[in-house]
């Protein structure tokens, strides 16, 4: 039966190590990604004290005055690093669908820690991809709590990556060598209480697919913005379960796997303005993406004689780049 719910997932038993343990969670994980793109984690192992101070840091980034923020801003359209005011994106043009620029204000950094002699990091074909990140100078906590998040976070998409390999019926370490030097993404978006109405089509954030391997996101309890389109067509909200992640599977994943899984459109919604709702939300985004030169094409478990491969081959760096791109230039020809 497909799926039109999103599962809720305890991943501890693959964890443990056990043979039992990594088929039973890798078949549901299966699932899951086959029918709706999306599943909600637990038993993941990340410290509840670690996401609390990335909350609070992140709090305090937010409460500055405009100005302040600003000076971090974000350097260049194909950069992922940096601020971006209210307005400064349109997700749903990484659709082709133009919308009013959603109702959310971020702060992004790429990979940490990059080493600064090596060539793989340093050369014209690493791109933007590990440009330095811009931290703002305020909060000074800010800088070392993300980059906790940022390498606990990186490590539990290794461990679902291993878990997809499982499910899709590859040795668990198949991706290994596509991911040990990510251009993964973390993001933390600020969703402002609404004090006029928003303007017709304009959304939080508007509906969209995303484009990595996977994105991993962490939500307040009570915030049932996030909605996702199931296969029958009806936006259903996902659960935020305390202790737990949001995991969606993104574009390159749908590409490897020859649309055997799907990375479904989702979005976030607008709160009534005269509900308890409408108030300042904040959510910690994590966007795994694989090895700027990882060539992402049809795995050997996703294509037969009866289905061929449906996607050009794409390296995950061109990919990103010229998605990041639509989403951060809509309305200036782009």
């Amino acid at each position: 039966m497909t799926l039109l719910h999103v599962p809720v997932i305890d991943i501890s038993p693959y964890r443990k190590g056990t043979p039992e343990g990594k088929a039973a969670v890798a078949e549901q994980i299966g699932h899951a990604c086959r029918d709706i793109g999306f599943l909600v984690v637990s038993g993941h192992g990340i410290p509840e004290e670690l996401i609390r101070k990335t909350y609070d840091v992140s709090k305090e980034f937010f409460n500055l005055p405009h100005g302040e923020k600003v000076k971090a801003d974000r350097p260049a359209p194909d950069q992922v690093r940096g601020y971006s005011a209210v307005g400064g994106e349109g997700l749903s043009y990484s659709l082709d669908e133009p919308t009013p620029p959603d109702i959310k204000e971020s702060l992004s950094i790429g990979p940490v820690d990059v080493p600064p002699n090596d060539q793989y990091f340093t050369s014209e074909e690493a791109g933007p991809h590990f440009a330095k990140n811009i931290w703002p100078a305020k909060p000074a906590e800010l800088k070392p709590v993300w980059t906790a998040y940022f390498q606990a976070v990186d490590d539990l998409a290794t461990d679902l990556m291993r878990l997809f390999a499982l499910a899709l019926n590859l040795d668990e370490h198949y991706f290994d060598g596509t991911i040990d030097k990510n251009i993964s993404m973390m993001r933390v978006l600020q969703y402002p209480k609404q004090t006029t109405a928003p303007l017709p089509g304009q959304l939080r954030a508007g509906a969209h697919s995303d484009y990595g391997s996977m994105t991993i996101l962490r939500k307040e309890l009570s915030d049932n913005s996030l909605q996702v389109k199931n296969k029958a067509g009806q936006w259903v909200s996902v659960p935020v379960i305390e202790g737990s992640f949001i995991v969606n599977i993104g574009d390159l994943m749908q590409q490897w796997t020859n649309d055997t899984w799907t990375s479904t459109v989702h979005r976030v919604v607008n709160p009534p303005l005269d509900s308890e709702e409408n108030k300042d939300r904040m959510s910690i985004v994590f966007f795994h993406q694989p090895n700027y030169d990882a060539l992402v094409e049809c795995l050997p478990s996703c294509e037969t004689p009866g289905n061929p491969a449906k996607y050009q081959p794409i390296s995950s760096g061109d990919h990103l780049r010229s998605k990041f791109v639509k989403q951060t230039t809509f309305g200036k020809g782009a």
